[in-house]
This record gives C-alpha cells, structure tokens and sequence, in this order.
C-alpha cells in the first residue's frame, strides 16, 4: 500500500515526550504527568489545561490511577504478540480503569485517549485506537472491545511474523521502519484503513 510509505519519522510530538521522560515514562513524577498531558493534546484528545489556582484533576487522577495500575503493564521489552491470555485481561482493567479517570472538571478520560496513553507507556506491545478504528473492528470502545482489540493484534502480529520467517526487529527493517514496534505500524494500518478510509491493494 503505497500510502503506508508516508509514515516513515516519529512525529515531533513523540519525539518530545521521549525526551521528556528518559529514559522511561514513570506517572509517579509530576513533570512525566505534565508531558504525557502535552502529548496526549498534540494527538488530539484536548484534555484542558487548568489555570492557576484551579484543581490538578487530570495530574492527580493520572497519578491515582498510575500508583493501582502500574504493577499490570507488560513489561517494556514485552512485544505485541508475546502477550499473554492473562496478561491481555488485566489490561482490559487497566484501561476501563483509565479511561474512567478524571481529567477535567466533568470529563473522564475516555476511550481513546487511554488507549494512546497506555501506548506511550508500552509502545511495544500495546496498540491505540480512535473511535473510527474502535467502532470499525468491535462496534464499540469499552473493556471488552480493548481486550478484543489486543487480542486480534497480537493475531496479527504473529501471523505477520511467521509469514516472513524472522523476528520483529527484522521485520520492521525489512518494512522501512527500523526501531519502530510491530504494534505501531499495525496502528498506522488501522488509521490509513479505517480512520482515513485508504483502500488497500495488494501485490
């Protein structure tokens, strides 16, 4: 699919909150909550910023959630289709948990930029979504869809390795993007094909 070639470079926006929390994102540091807030509003999910003397919601609701939930993350080195029946589970907790927490007065979170967080945190192994995306593959954007979603990209994955005959660090070489996840470019076909609704040829 010649549109795929297009999705070569980090974006800036990543590129900065790499560097704003190396070598780790860790949500128990205040200045690691205020970059994961900048880079979830240069994705898009337009969490408000509160002004001077206004509640920390979306800064304490994050670290609340970071401090129950973090011991459920695959570990970083963890790849996408290593993940375990078990592991997935947990994570559909992980998320619903997220997506339920507060970021403004009166919003939550949600379902989209919870999964793009829980990306930025283990970006190996972890696919986001949008709602078109989510809507598109499980008619929905809950626990169940995420597990689901999780699931089929782990499927993916494996079949995608065992087609080719090698690992993922080979794979994403051989695919143009060296250092890159699995999971990210299998997010970037999600996006081309059903948020920007791009057909796919083959061959």
């Amino acid at each position: 699919m010649e549109q795929f070639g297009g999705y070569t470079q980090p974006d800036r926006s990543w590129t900065a909150l790499l560097a704003a929390t190396d070598p780790a994102i860790d949500l128990a540091r205040s200045a690691h909550r205020e970059a994961a807030h900048r880079w979830l509003n240069a994705w898009g999910c337009r969490i408000r910023y509160p002004r001077p003397g206004e509640p920390q919601v979306f800064d304490r609701g994050l670290a609340e959630w970071w401090e129950r939930w973090h011991v459920a993350l695959p570990q970083p080195v963890t790849r996408i289709g290593e993940l375990t029946d078990e592991e997935i589970e947990q994570l559909g907790g992980c998320f619903a948990e997220l997506a339920a927490t507060p970021a403004a007065a009166r919003r939550s979170l949600g379902p989209t930029a919870a999964s793009k967080l829980l990306f930025a945190l283990r970006p190996n192994s972890l696919m986001p979504w949008d709602d078109l995306i989510a809507q598109a593959l499980h008619g929905a954007r809950d626990r169940a869809a995420y597990v689901a979603h999780l699931r089929l990209g782990r499927g993916w994955a494996l079949d995608l390795l065992a087609e080719a005959g090698t690992g993922e660090t080979d794979l994403v070489a051989r695919l143009g993007r060296p250092g890159r996840s699995l999971a990210k470019l299998l997010d970037e076909f999600c996006y081309l094909v059903h948020t920007r609704n791009w057909s796919v040829t083959v061959g």
